[in-house]
């Protein structure tokens, strides 16, 4: 079996087209149509379908990338083994929110990399989840712990929660509250604001606290922002502010066949660094 054609298969599945594969792979995009019919022939099965502009795996494919994973990291090791002494070496992909990235991670994000420089981070900022069951990312920094799934889990952090009112709005009927949208109405934020039945005066929703801190700041709404997003707000006398009881969680995800890899290692040591001083 030729790794070569394997690591093609792989990329054509997180990049879901030929032309994207070849991009990453630094190949043509008729060497990996090529290369992926002789894998498919060797193997007697499909491994993509055509649908909606993308190649969909078929159960086949995923089976065969699952199976590659420990493979991939191994042969990238190999590659890279004369430079091992020298220092880290690798690209690691980071899921995380848009707040924690540019809030936590981003601010610290020069040092390491400098005192790294063979290796290379990408931050997959977004206010959604990424599918880290098909290996979108290396690792994930959520707010929510996962109920499941096949990878090493461990919690970063425990964050307190404030509500921030405009002092000078002294009646609840005038006060533009700010939420998650209902299908995060479980969050320990959105309970709050529905016990203290401020939730009847929604007037915007969205899952970007980037957004959240951006109008908390014109001092004419209110809204429940975590500690790590709001220290210079906490002595404003502009704001009525409240602890809330509750906290939230941080929580680390990482891909299993990476948990003893030396590189992961340290992207993880700098994670836990960058979290020391949030809880």
């Amino acid at each position: 079996m030729n790794w070569d054609d394997l690591r093609i298969a792989r990329a054509v599945y997180e990049t879901g087209s030929f032309a994207a594969a070849a991009a990453r792979l630094d190949i043509n995009e008729t060497t990996v149509a090529r290369r992926l019919a002789r894998l498919q022939s060797d193997l007697g099965v499909p491994l993509f379908d055509a649908a909606d502009g993308r190649r969909q795996p078929t159960a086949a494919c995923e089976r065969l990338v699952a199976l590659t994973a420990t493979m991939s990291a191994q042969a990238e090791r190999i590659a890279k083994i004369g430079e091992e002494t020298k220092g880290l070496v690798g690209h690691r992909r980071i899921a995380t929110t848009d707040s924690l990235a540019v809030e936590v991670l981003a601010p610290k994000a020069a040092p390491f990399l400098t005192k790294h420089p063979g290796l290379s981070i990408e931050f997959m900022a977004s206010t959604e989840n990424v599918n880290f069951s098909r290996w979108e990312a290396d690792l994930a920094v959520r707010f929510r712990k996962p109920d499941k799934g096949d990878f090493v889990i461990s919690k970063l952090a425990d964050v307190s929660l404030y509500l921030f009112q405009p002092a000078a709005d002294q009646s609840a009927g005038e006060q533009l509250v700010l939420s998650y949208p209902e299908d995060l109405s479980g969050t320990p934020e959105s309970q709050y604001l529905a016990g203290v039945g401020l939730n009847r005066q929604l007037r915007c929703t969205t899952k970007n606290l980037l957004v959240f801190k951006k109008l908390v700041e014109s001092r004419q709404c209110s809204a429940i922002l975590p500690s790590f997003m709001c220290q210079e707000l906490l002595e404003d006398r502009a704001f009525r502010i409240s602890r809330l009881p509750e906290r939230r969680e941080i929580w680390l995800l990482v891909q299993t066949h990476l948990k003893h890899d030396t590189t992961t290692r340290a992207v993880i040591e700098w994670l836990k660094e960058c979290f020391s001083r949030v809880s």
